[in-house]
């Protein structure tokens, strides 16, 4: 990568609202599930988490296929062959 290409990496990350990166819609997410498992939201509060929920359910699933496009292409062997390479997950 050069210098030039670092430079649009940090600033494409930079432009991003706090609200947008994924970190972020996952914890609000976790906010909407713990408001509907509140016994005391009415039906209409219910719905309108519910619908919040799955717009960043939908946005959070799309930046995913997004990264995981972004990983195969890096991956990438010769030929254009996706080299895909199983990740190893520490168990805790």
């Amino acid at each position: 990568m050069t210098g030039l290409e670092d430079h649009d990496v940090k600033r494409e990350k930079n432009d991003q609202a706090p609200e947008d990166r994924f970190e972020d819609q996952l914890a609000k997410l976790e906010e909407i599930v713990a408001r509907l498992e509140d016994e005391g939201v009415g039906l209409e509060e219910s719905l309108d988490l519910f619908e919040a929920g799955m717009k960043l359910v939908k946005s959070c699933r799309a930046r995913l296929e997004q990264v995981e496009q972004r990983v195969a292409r890096l991956l990438e062997g010769e030929g254009g062959e996706p080299a895909v390479e199983d990740l190893e997950v520490e168990e805790k």
